[in-house]
């Protein structure tokens, strides 16, 4: 034996986790004193699309091929930041976006009627008049809205934000909802959508809590991962399509029954007619009791805390389960 082999080994430090004494040969392109064309070849592998990491390259991520990957990162992206803000539970607003707060209703009408006045045969400007005259009547339900989301709010502060408002982060109805939460001083939650066109969330959600989805059944699996109730304000095809949508995951019973309220019965009344569909045996006659109406704010909330009364539920789980 050597004396190399017999004299004892002084134990090395730990190594660094990224710097190395000595660079390894690839960290340094092959110059192009070696191969005067080389430079330019390496410059063009590096700027092909193909080299780019697939994380990085959007042109990658947005081929059909990959919209598996696009769908799991559309939905993981809310959840991981709702469950990092520790939101176990939503009260879900819907309704519709083109009724504003009633001063901008009111000014909209007068606006109308000016317009007519100029032009008192024109069949166009009588229509806008009076659709704005329907949407001025309507915009007490900005107010009402408003009202719920500052209940909630309040009820969010009570339990330590685990239970906060969400609406589609819209205008309208939407809006209203969340600057009463936000009224309250509480987080409050839009849930937006890329659209073909430009949009803007309402200025009453709460920043890092405002997510923007590509796809509207992520969404809507969002709505109602958490919800503990819906409430519906007058609204158009939007919100029908989140009213029926839940309606039919409850009467299937893919979804566990939580209450659905519908402000306003003059407007859904007209809107559809339930008891039309059970009269023809389309729906049964529970179904029809899958919900109900409420007038105002205060008589939404009461009718939800009664409902889970009565269900022997909790409105909110406890924190520990």
């Amino acid at each position: 034996m050597t004396d190399r082999a017999t004299k004892p080994q002084a134990k090395p430090a730990p190594a660094p986790p990224e710097r190395r004494q000595t660079d390894l040969p690839w960290k340094s392109p092959k110059p192009g004193r070696e191969d005067p064309e080389a430079p330019a070849l390496i410059r063009a592998l590096m700027e092909s699309p193909e080299y780019r990491q697939a994380d990085r390259d959007v042109a990658f991520l947005q081929q059909d091929a990959t919209r598996g990957v696009r769908l799991q990162l559309d939905y993981q992206k809310a959840e991981t930041l709702l469950e990092r803000a520790g939101i176990e539970h939503s009260i879900v607003v819907f309704g519709s976006t083109r009724i504003p707060e009633p001063r901008a209703a009111r000014e909209r009408a007068e606006e109308a009627r000016a317009r007519l006045e100029l032009t008192p045969h024109d069949s166009q400007a009588a229509r806008c008049l009076r659709v704005a005259e329907r949407i001025l009547d309507k915009s007490r339900y900005y107010d009402e809205a408003r009202a719920f989301g500052r209940i909630v709010g309040q009820v969010s502060h009570e339990t330590g934000g685990r239970l906060v408002l969400v609406t589609g982060g819209g205008p309208g109805m939407m809006e209203a909802a969340n600057r009463g939460a936000h009224d309250a001083g509480a987080p409050t939650v839009g849930l937006n959508i890329t659209l073909p066109h430009e949009q803007y969330p309402n200025p009453y959600l709460t920043p890092g809590l405002c997510f923007s989805f590509h796809y509207f059944a992520i969404r809507k699996l969002h709505f109602l991962l958490r919800a503990r109730a819906l409430v519906m304000f007058p609204g158009g095809y939007g919100t029908m399509d989140e009213m029926f949508e839940a309606l039919t995951l409850i009467q299937t019973r893919k979804i566990a029954p939580v209450p659905v309220v519908l402000v306003g019965r003059e407007f859904w009344c007209r809107a559809f007619d339930p008891d039309f569909l059970v009269e023809e045996g389309v729906i049964d006659p529970e179904d029809r009791d899958l919900f109900w109406y409420a007038e105002t704010a205060q008589e939404a909330w009461d009718d939800i805390c009664t409902w889970y009364r009565r269900s022997g539920r909790p409105l909110v789980e406890d924190a520990a389960r």
